[in-house]
């Protein structure tokens, strides 16, 4: 499998982003220190079709949401979270739900 260059990955994923928050009308900033892959893969199976999680530099994300901003302005209030190790769980269902399989993968 051949890896798309740089730039056509970046604008990969400022399309996904945008794409994420025109379809989800909810999402969760989730802290990811200490977080290993296992742990990441066995979230990411719990919330399959109940949620998408997303994760990124923090710097594409900021942009990508600025880019967003004309679209929905309350995402402006979101911005000043986007610090250190954090991804985007985005979702349909009730955010309840959702954290409590977020909390249920958490360990102890």
């Amino acid at each position: 499998m051949v890896r798309e260059d740089k730039s056509t990955w970046k604008a990969n994923y400022f399309v996904k982003i945008a794409n994420l928050l025109d379809e989800y009308p909810k999402c969760f900033i989730v802290g990811a220190d200490n977080v290993g892959s296992k742990q990441m893969q066995e979230i990411r199976i719990a919330l399959r079709g109940k949620a998408v999680v997303l994760m990124g530099k923090n710097t594409m994300m900021r942009k990508a949401i600025r880019g967003h901003i004309e679209k929905n302005p309350d995402l402006e209030r979101i911005l000043p979270h986007i610090k250190q190790n954090v991804g985007f769980v985005f979702t349909k269902c009730e955010l309840t739900e959702v954290r409590d399989l977020l909390l249920a993968n958490k360990v102890k």
